[in-house]
């Protein structure tokens, strides 16, 4: 068995049609039909149901699919530590984050990082934290960002720090001069722009509301975080966003709520006894140098 047959195996398996997936790999169809039959000679049983309009996996294809790719996954990881060079003057990192983050940490790390290691290729995506462990499982991603434990069993969790979420308003919203805390009912009443109710952002603000017994008046959604600044800088509406947020970006102005909203943990994403490149050892050790709060 070659590593040809395997990726052919997937190929197939994931267009559900042969034609396809030799177009897609750019070889023949018959090359591709000689070396899937090859293959289910070596396993001594067929892989795919070809009966029908569209090929489709036999149990047996079904219950050896997830071994191919996990093999693949580890012979891609193989080929990337051979090609890693150790003093890092060139390496690529894959790297994803939920949305908050990219406000505040993003800068001062990756210019810190660059600084060090400027051969290092880096990747940088935002997304949801479902979606980041999905991509870390397929081996699709180095290091992951979020803020609450891993979801998967297939990752692990590293707290990095803490941080508090704070109410903060433009300079021409009308509470830009509150002194006192601002009770529960009152701020009940304020138009927010929040993160859309995808992220974990936006459902950390939601229990606690739904602890303080509230219901947030909520004006507007949004699925990036420099939209809500510019929002909020600009306009009438208030959000809650990390108090580091405001430190970057002195036109937002905090105000202080009677019940505070806890404070959560950042957490550093892995796959579990995932091959970890020098690039990610080095951005992980980087990463721990900063200072946040």
């Amino acid at each position: 068995m070659l590593l040809r047959h395997i990726r052919y195996f997937l190929a197939v398996a994931e267009q559900g049609n042969f034609t396809r997936a030799a177009e897609a790999l750019h070889v023949s169809q018959p090359t591709l039909s000689q070396q899937i039959k090859q293959l289910e000679e070596n396993l001594g049983t067929p892989l795919f149901d070809r009966s029908g309009r569209t090929v489709r996996l036999t149990d047996a294809g079904m219950a050896w699919m997830r071994y191919a790719r996990l093999a693949l996954q580890d012979l891609e990881a193989g080929t990337r530590a051979i090609h890693d060079v150790a003093t890092l003057e060139r390496g690529n990192l894959r790297l994803a984050m939920t949305p908050t983050f990219t406000a505040y940490l993003v800068g001062p790390v990756i210019d810190a990082f660059y600084r060090q290691y400027p051969g290092v290729s880096v990747s940088i995506h935002e997304m949801t934290q479902d979606r980041i462990e999905a991509l870390l499982a397929e081996d699709r991603l180095d290091v992951g960002i979020a803020f609450s434990q891993a979801q998967s069993v297939d990752i692990v969790a590293e707290e990095l720090f803490t941080e508090s979420l704070n109410m903060m308003v433009g300079a021409q919203h009308p509470l830009v001069q509150q002194h006192e805390p601002l009770s529960a009912q009152v701020f009940e009443q304020q138009p927010l722009v929040l993160l859309s109710e995808d992220f974990a952002t936006r459902q950390f603000i939601d229990d606690y509301c739904r602890r303080q017994g509230i219901r947030p008046r909520v004006a507007m959604e949004a699925n990036a975080i420099g939209a809500i600044i510019e929002i909020v800088r600009r306009g009438q509406l208030a959000t809650l966003l990390p108090a580091a947020v405001a430190q970057e970006n002195p036109q937002l102005h905090p105000v202080r709520l009677t019940d505070v909203m806890p404070a959560r943990r950042a957490v550093l994403l892995q796959r579990k006894d995932a091959y970890r490149s020098a690039a990610s050892r080095a951005f992980i050790e980087v990463l721990h140098r900063q200072k946040f709060s």
